[in-house]
């Protein structure tokens, strides 16, 4: 089961043992997937860049359970599981435009409230949903989830009462819990992780990065749906299957040398 929040190793560390490299944390948003599955986001909206890095992060993880009583028993019995909820990472936003005294703070926060509609292309598909996130921090990468809520307060203003500071609370909720074994929609795998490729990725990197055996690159290109391993682009989002979901795959053609590896 993969933790809500995982590491990996790209963007971590510096080049030629010197000063790790500044990364600044951004929320990507993407149009919810065409067919309503969790499998994969639609194309990129684009994203909403931290001025300055959140100092924590909070998370969440909760499951739902039930504890039923026989009639007359004073006692209640064993809770009995019924799924996991959603995770929810809850983080701050802190913006400054105190030396510009521009409305830079007031778009930065139209934008995350933007997040909390459904996109125009869901709407006129007549389906309403919000756009679906990712939190990236170099190595760092979240869940897919959407804003689920943002609270924003007001610091400091120009003496035409423009804001020109502000702290935001945001908070992402996971689009779902543990994933199924299978996509009903396409019988795919369902992933539980996202990766964006960057220079220099290859599938036999990713995979020794994530499973810990480059020899699973074959997997994560049958869940990508990718003919040509050697031609992986920068920028291409990945789906990452988690270990489990590779392990009870079919064991058929290229799944069964996979899982032999």
């Amino acid at each position: 089961m993969s933790s809500p929040v995982a590491f990996s190793a790209t963007g971590v560390g510096g080049g030629n043992g010197g000063r790790p490299k500044l990364e600044h944390a951004y929320l990507q948003l993407h149009e919810p997937s065409a067919d309503g599955s969790f499998a994969k986001p639609g194309p990129q909206l684009g994203k909403i860049e931290f001025q300055f890095n959140p100092k924590e992060l909070s998370l969440s993880k909760s499951a739902a359970w039930t504890r039923s009583s026989a009639r007359g028993n004073k006692k209640s019995g064993p809770p009995q599981y019924n799924g996991p909820q959603p995770s929810k990472l809850t983080l701050e936003m802190f913006f400054d435009a105190s030396d510009t005294q521009d409305n830079s703070v007031v778009k930065r926060v139209e934008q995350l409230f933007a997040c909390c509609v459904p996109t125009d292309s869901s709407f006129q598909q007549k389906k309403g949903s919000p756009p679906w996130v990712l939190f990236r921090w170099g190595g760092l990468t979240g869940f897919l989830a959407y804003i689920s809520s943002v609270s924003v307060k007001y610091t400091l203003f120009t003496s035409g009462g423009l804001p020109v500071r502000a702290t935001v609370s945001v908070t992402l909720e996971e689009l779902a819990g543990d994933a199924p074994r299978q996509n009903p929609t396409s019988g795919g795998l369902v992933p539980q992780r996202v990766h964006t490729t960057v220079e220099g990725d290859s599938l036999q990197a990713i995979a020794y990065r994530e499973y810990g055996n480059p020899a699973r690159w074959r997997a994560v290109a049958e869940a990508n749906g990718i003919d040509d391993p050697m031609r992986l682009r920068p920028g291409t989002v990945l789906l990452l299957p988690a270990l489990a979901e590779l392990t009870a795959a079919p064991a058929d053609g290229a799944a069964r040398e996979v899982i032999r590896a």
